[in-house]
């Protein structure tokens, strides 16, 4: 399944609201992350002061390599949040993210990603 991926910054909130779905390769996550990159210019906090909101529900299962591509993506500290919630549906999609993921502070949701913005916002 095509890789696909929208990233909207919300600069009122310091919001950056992410949706992803299908299966990634590297190049898929380089150009996640330029695009990430570009929505953390519209934010106007300050560096790692930002909270996200990653909605995978159509996430497929990933290859180790795009894991550890992510990994690397979220373990940035010049652009680490500084909170994460993530909405997930599968359950070894959301084993996946939570080891990409691991020494974040992250919250991790099922259903409707309205729960998780509370959370994040609420923080």
């Amino acid at each position: 399944m095509t890789p696909r991926f929208e990233i909207v910054a919300d600069p009122k909130l310091d919001l950056v609201t992410i949706t992803m779905g299908g299966f990634f390769a590297q190049p898929d996550i380089d150009a996640f992350e330029q695009a990430r990159d570009v929505a953390h210019r519209e934010l106007r906090c300050g560096p790692n002061e930002h909270v996200t909101l990653v909605d995978i529900r159509e996430m497929l299962i990933q290859s180790q390599a795009a894991i550890e591509g992510f990994q690397r993506v979220l373990n940035n500290h010049a652009t680490k949040s500084k909170r994460i919630a993530i909405v997930t549906s599968k359950t070894l999609a959301r084993m996946q993210v939570e080891r990409a993921a691991e020494r974040r502070d992250v919250g991790y949701f099922s259903g409707e990603p309205s729960e998780a913005k509370k959370w994040l916002l609420a923080g």
